[in-house]
């Protein structure tokens, strides 16, 4: 039985990276496809390279402009009357020393992944109570389990995102909903290159451990995985995600070897 097919699923982040990989993904699956970043432009690129016969719509959104979040969540619902799962990808990461970081780099970091992310959330969640069912699938990183030089902020922001989605589950799960955090180490894409430095200006560089991370693709691969099988939770990363249960288990060796080690 084919999960996605005739599902309508609605993607934050899709213009680029782990969003254009999952939208691929999920369009060959036969999803009907919901598409949300700022750049409409790049949108309308990641739809031409959707295959399928799933529905692509374009429905470009600000994750720091929710004073718009009712009319797109409205828009978002008229297209198939409901959203079966909402991927929460949408987010910036962030490059330099805690005590260098401006407090507006801090406050953009937190109102992209958290204040951004929890609200359109809290805007879709009605309809899929009233239908009760739904899925809600939100993207954190491993540094949401555990701290690191250089990520102060962004270490925060998905830190926060645990903690409410986790709460969250237990609210909705008696009507119907499941909630799935993802995990992901280091993934080939463009986020260390957009990611804010210490005066907000992204770095513009790729971090020698993010360009040896999963691919795209098999990250897809692992996601698709994980929300057919409805988990709370899943890491997904190579080597890296040890530092997970190391840091559980092992936590005097871990942050000794996090001491140690370069971190770009």
């Amino acid at each position: 039985m084919n999960t996605f097919k005739n599902k309508w699923i609605w993607i934050t982040g899709a213009s680029s990276g782990l969003g254009k990989a999952m939208a691929i993904a999920l369009a060959e699956e036969g999803a009907h496809l919901i598409l949300s970043a700022r750049s409409e432009e790049k949108l309308h690129q990641v739809a031409e390279s959707c295959q399928g016969s799933g529905k692509k719509h374009i429905l470009p959104l600000d994750l720091t402009q929710s004073d718009s979040f009712q009319e797109k969540v409205n828009k978002a619902l008229s297209y198939g009357g409901y959203v079966d799962i909402i991927i929460n990808n949408g987010g910036i990461s962030q490059r330099a020393l805690a005590v260098e970081t401006q407090p507006s780099v801090s406050r953009e970091l937190f109102e992209v992944n958290f204040f951004g992310t929890i609200e359109l959330t809290r805007l879709l969640l009605p309809s899929m109570l009233e239908r009760k069912s739904g899925h809600i699938v939100t993207i954190s990183s491993i540094v949401g389990k555990f701290g690191s030089p250089k990520r102060s902020s962004y270490s925060a922001s998905k830190h926060a995102l645990h903690g409410y989605f986790d709460s969250l589950r237990f609210e909705v799960e008696p009507d119907g909903i499941d909630v799935t955090l993802l995990c992901p180490g280091f993934i080939q894409t463009d986020i260390s290159k957009n990611a804010l430095t210490a005066d907000g200006q992204p770095q513009n560089t790729m971090d020698e451990k993010t360009a040896q991370g999963l691919t795209t693709d098999q990250f897809a691969s692992r996601v698709l995985k994980a929300i057919r099988n409805k988990k709370k939770e899943a890491n997904i990363g190579k080597y890296e995600i040890m530092g997970v249960y190391m840091k559980r288990f092992l936590p005097g060796l871990f942050r000794k070897i996090l001491a140690k080690s370069e971190v770009t």
